[in-house]
């Protein structure tokens, strides 16, 4: 995995460097796969004499002057890094080279539109590919202003930082324009961006700032722009009076991108999403509330990141979780999705529990020593365990104090770079707590602790003691000091209902809770009411079967989501048969009405007969759900959100002739539901499930693709060709893979494809070639293929120890790298613990037989 640069490497240089500016020009229209970039760097040295070093990764360097001398690139350029010896107190350096297009999403990507053959680049620089597009000190403490100038075809839009003075400006050239950016505001490296090409864009303007809203040509006519102003006004409106610091950036431009490898990237008034965002069929809600969340997540980093950045990754952490609370915490309080912290449950923290169950768990605050493994913290914790903690900490000192706090360090330090004390320092002085012991607790350990009930009852139905039991793995014996609330739930005619609610603070392996004795006992005692702390809870047996009985009774949708998250959790640890499980969604996913909830459920039981059940009787429990899905498809509100979410979960599920049929009916039109609109990407959905069960194949993906011949349309296809069910299927995909000639958005299609779950013995000749294929991918891949390849090509479906002991064999003899070893040992461990769980599903099928 190429350029690697170490923190030690960057703090040295940090030591001896200030940047002060980089003045950039580009010339976009000298061929498909390079691009001249000149770039023109004025930067001082404490140490005059000192050899450092500037990044960039191009094909070729024409050419390097510092300080008027000239520089020898075949004697100081390595292909990632140019060798600066003996600099002055003050330097300008001027380096030409020809940069290269990228189609890994990462530094700068090129992508043709098949629809009208129309040319679409943007960048993507976190954490250190800015040196992909211009030579670069490429580490977020030396910030520096940027000034732009791009040379474009005419019909190209361009977007950068900041806004341009030169939009278009003929150069006397035919085919060819100049764009020209003013200096920006000092920034790192990472957020600087350009997109350019035949963008379709629509304007806007709110309280003095100029928003944008682009896209591809092609999908300008699903661009829902009202829609995605308003939450973007709200966002601002709201973010203005929440952080009392002005947005920073001038402009606010939004995109919508090709290709693109993650949700969103924050590049400072030039932020990108995922094209996937904007919707060209019918979608649920819940799609909406998580593009919202999304939108708001980005604008926070505005604040949080852009205008005041960690000195290192080390605390990328706290940039990605005070963007994910802050987020939240917005859409409840300024949009129509104010049950986010539902969401946020089932979500965000379902994540953070995973990941910190996992042996590669770390503490959130992490030692982040090289940019490998700062791509592989990109993590649950690092978002969700780490905004969880947040909130906790937000309750600890006080909402108000909290961001009070927030607001006189935005204030302080304002363009520059921090690291954690530095808001610890504000928030201390606002609160008046003391947050040391905190930090040690909450942000320097690893693991999860357990919250469970214990109670003893007398005769009249009275709780005579009550405790909360707190647990901690031995392997991280922390136990914490908690804020949580415990509620008594009662079935009732109106459902069930809670009655009594007691918040306490709870440290120690046992804290008593005397508000409740002598209280009856309820149908349900819910520790971590209200969610107010990060933890794992456990019901006690009542409990338990009053969930799996009906837990879609229970009235409000929070505590609704806990419980059905304690019982997932349990399942996941072998407590709780997968089969109790499955029998718990189908029982109670009917009284519940929020779809997203619903939609993680259905994924849950999914996921919990593929990879927790006893082999045996998985066909048994497929029927059961899809048998079930089949009913509530039938009897949901025509056109409902929960009707769609019904008719994606059996598709997901489908397994009889029965179920198949329906779904090959609704995909030629010789069945219709009342209501459902079998729309572009549901065909897709319907027929892949009929491509992994054998009912339909090449011709018929061909088909699909002739009707749907878009980018997203040849994606699709792609993953379903990896999921025909047969060994030629499989070598072709393990062809394509392999070739390394597929663009980021196929490749990742392909991978899902070829690793469908259900498939596991067609995927048994691959184990071997997977690991032999590791080391080479790790050491000549870029780190987005390297990294995907080895986590989503893991032999996952195949649960065996025979997975186990190959793992474990590899990483004995090859000593892999770190960073591919924590992906190997965290695919290790999901084997592991399915293996567990089948073994608990197996004895409860015994016990019942």
């Amino acid at each position: 995995m190429a350029g690697n640069l170490k923190r030690d490497e960057a703090r040295e240089r940090a030591r001896i460097l200030s940047v002060d500016s980089y003045t950039v020009e580009l010339d976009l229209t000298t061929g498909e796969e390079t691009f001249r970039s000149t770039t023109v760097v004025r930067f001082s040295s404490t140490e005059p004499g000192a050899r450092t070093f500037i990044e960039l990764a191009a094909p070729r360097v024409l050419s390097a002057t510092l300080n008027g001398r000239e520089l020898d690139p075949a004697e100081l350029f390595d292909g990632e890094r140019l060798a600066l010896p003996g600099v002055a107190a003050e330097n300008e350096l001027t380096v030409v080279a020809d940069a290269a297009y990228m189609r890994t999403g990462e530094g700068l990507h090129r992508f043709v539109d098949p629809v009208d053959d129309a040319v679409y680049l943007y960048s993507q620089f976190e954490t250190a590919d800015a040196h992909r597009m211009y030579a670069c000190f490429d580490q977020p403490d030396l910030k520096a202003t940027f000034e732009l100038t791009v040379f474009t075809p005419p019909e190209w839009e361009v977007i950068s930082n900041s806004a341009p003075d030169a939009a278009r400006e003929e150069t006397g050239t035919e085919g060819r324009v100049r764009w020209h950016f003013p200096p920006t505001e000092p920034m790192s490296t990472y957020i600087t961006g350009l997109i350019a090409g035949a963008y379709h864009v629509v304007r806007d303007e709110h309280d003095g700032i100029d928003l944008g809203l682009y896209c591809r040509a092609s999908l300008a006519e699903h661009l829902d722009s009202e829609e995605l102003f308003d939450v973007t006004k709200r966002g601002f409106d709201f973010y203005h009076q929440l952080f009392g610091v002005r947005y920073a950036f001038g402009k606010y431009d939004q995109l919508f991108v090709p290709e693109f490898n993650a949700g969103a990237m924050e590049n400072a008034g030039a932020v990108t999403f995922l094209e996937d965002y904007v919707f060209r069929s019918r979608v649920t809600d819940a799609r909406y509330e998580r593009r919202a969340e999304t939108l708001l997540h980005e604008m926070a980093h505005m604040w949080f990141g852009n205008l005041v950045t960690m000195r290192w990754w080390d605390d990328l952490w706290l940039n990605e979780s005070f963007a994910t609370y802050a987020s939240v915490y917005a859409q409840v309080n300024a949009t129509r999705w104010t049950e986010a912290w539902t969401t946020f449950a089932n979500v965000e923290k379902a994540w953070a529990l995973r990941q910190d169950q996992l042996p590669s768990t770390h503490p959130i605050a992490a030692d982040m020593t090289d940019i490998q493994t700062v791509e592989v913290n990109f993590d649950g914790i690092t978002y969700a365990k780490g905004a969880s903690v947040l909130k906790q900490l937000a309750a600890y000192v006080g909402v108000d104090s909290f961001f009070a706090g927030v607001r006189a360090y935005f204030r302080e330090f304002a363009f520059g770079n921090t690291e954690l004390k530095d808001l610890f320092k504000h928030l201390e002085e606002a609160s008046g707590r003391d947050l040391s012991g905190w930090s040690r607790e909450w942000l320097e350990t690893s693991g999860v602790n357990t919250m469970r009930p214990d109670f003893e009852v007398a005769d009249d139905g009275t709780f005579s003691s009550f405790a909360v039991l707190q647990e901690a793995d031995p392997e991280y014996p922390t136990l914490r000091s908690h804020r949580l609330a415990v509620g008594l739930y009662d079935r009732t005619d109106e459902g069930i209902v809670r009655r009594e609610r007691v918040e306490l603070d709870v440290s120690g392996a046992r804290t008593e809770v005397p508000e409740l004795v002598g209280l009856e006992r309820p149908d349900l005692v819910l520790v971590n009411d209200d969610d107010l702390t990060f933890t794992k809870i456990r019901l006690d047996e009542r409990s338990l079967a009053t969930v799996v009985e009906s837990a879609g009774r229970i009235r409000r949708s929070l505590p609704r989501a806990l419980v059905f998250g304690a019982a997932w959790d349990m399942t996941r640890d072998g407590e709780m048969a997968a089969r109790d499980y499955v029998r718990l969604v189908i029982s109670g996913i009917d009284g519940v009405d929020d779809v997203m909830v619903a939609q993680t459920l259905l994924r849950q039981a999914h996921g919990a007969l593929v990879n927790y059940a006893d082999r045996d009787w998985r066909p048994v429990g497929q029927k059961q759900l899809a048998d079930r899905l089949q009913q509530l498809v039938n009897e949901a509100e025509p056109g409902s959100d929960l009707q769609l979410a019904y008719v994606n979960a059996l598709a997901a599920t489908a397994v009889s002739e029965t179920h198949l049929s329906l779904l090959r009916g609704l995909l030629d039109g010789a069945l219709a539901v009342e209501g459902l609109t079998v729309d572009t990407d549901l065909r897709w959905t319907l027929l892949r499930r009929l491509v992994t069960s054998g009912k339909a194949g090449e011709d018929e993906i061909a088909a699909e693709l002739q009707k749907d011949p878009t980018a997203t349309g040849a994606r699709h296809a792609a993953g379903a060709r990896a999921a025909i069910p047969t060994p030629e299927a499989k070598a072709a995909a393990w062809e394509r893979i392999v070739g390394s000639e597929l663009a980021n958005a196929e490749f990742r299609a392909t991978l899902l494809g070829f690793t469908e779950p259900d498939q596991g013995e067609l995927l048994r000749p691959y184990v071997e070639k997977y690991f032999a294929q590791l080391q080479p991918a790790w050491e000549s891949w870029t780190g987005e293929f390297a990294q995907s390849f080895a986590e989503m090509m893991y032999p996952s479906a195949l649960v065996e120890e025979s997975t186990v002991e190959r793992t474990d064999a590899y990483l004995e003899k090859e000593d892999p790298a770190p960073a591919l070893r924590r992906l190997l040992v965290e695919g290790r461990a999901g084997v592991v613990r399915a293996l567990r769980a089948r073994a608990a599903d197996t004895a409860a099928g015994l016990d019942r037989a």
